[in-house]
């Protein structure tokens, strides 16, 4: 028996729409660059998300799970349900607009993850390149953090840094932050897989291993 065997990290990928960073982490795992990592299954809440088009083309498990009027609590369990039948060992929010109830997070504590368009703390919510330009900040980016009870309040994993330019609009900082986003995500859930960080009070570390 090979003892030396990488263990496989089972990912579930939560969508809304175009599915970009879905499509560029599917990219980063098929290349190598997150070992260990695969993509289990990608859950769309929305029937018609262009991301489930890019999801079958590369060969994945895709499934639509729509709210159809029922409460956050019962919509959720069926997600929650899926992801466990295919032993999904982290979970990857890739666009996925609904937000994520208590029980949610308690199921999967610790293994959530979400990309944010700005530099965290800074601008969480809606809308952050347009905070970002109203506030005037010279610089901007995004950010991989874990997800908890707050809103993109949990602790930061990785992030990347965007200049702001005297000329950009909503759009055009959008456009360049994506750039950053669709680099970002896959090193940060390859680190993730890999589990070589400690957490120390809200910092995220490299792990220090003792011969």
């Amino acid at each position: 028996m090979n003892t030396n065997a990488q263990k496989i990290c089972r990912i579930g990928v939560l969508i809304s729409g175009r599915g970009s960073n879905m499509s560029a982490l599917a990219d980063a795992i098929s290349d190598g660059r997150v070992p260990g990592g695969v993509i289990a299954i990608v859950i769309s809440d929305h029937a018609c998300a262009a991301g489930l088009a890019r999801a079958a083309e590369r060969g994945l498990e895709t499934l639509v799970i729509e709210r159809r009027g029922r409460t956050r609590e019962a919509h959720e369990a069926e997600i929650i349900e899926a992801l466990r039948t295919r032993n999904v060992d982290i979970v990857c929010l890739a666009g996925f607009m609904s937000l994520l109830s208590s029980h949610f997070i308690e199921a999967y504590r610790g293994s959530i993850l979400n990309i944010h368009p700005s530099l965290l703390p800074a601008f969480p919510g809606l809308d952050a390149q347009r905070q970002a330009l109203e506030y005037g900040v010279r610089w901007s980016g995004c950010t991989v953090h874990f997800v908890d009870e707050t809103v993109d309040g949990g602790l930061i994993i990785e992030q990347r840094v965007v200049p702001v330019h005297d000329d950009d609009t909503e759009a055009t900082l959008a456009a360049r932050i994506l750039i950053e986003e669709h680099q970002l995500y896959p090193a940060a859930v390859a680190r993730v897989v890999r589990g070589d960080y400690e957490i120390h009070e809200r910092r995220i570390i490299k792990r220090t291993f003792k011969v």
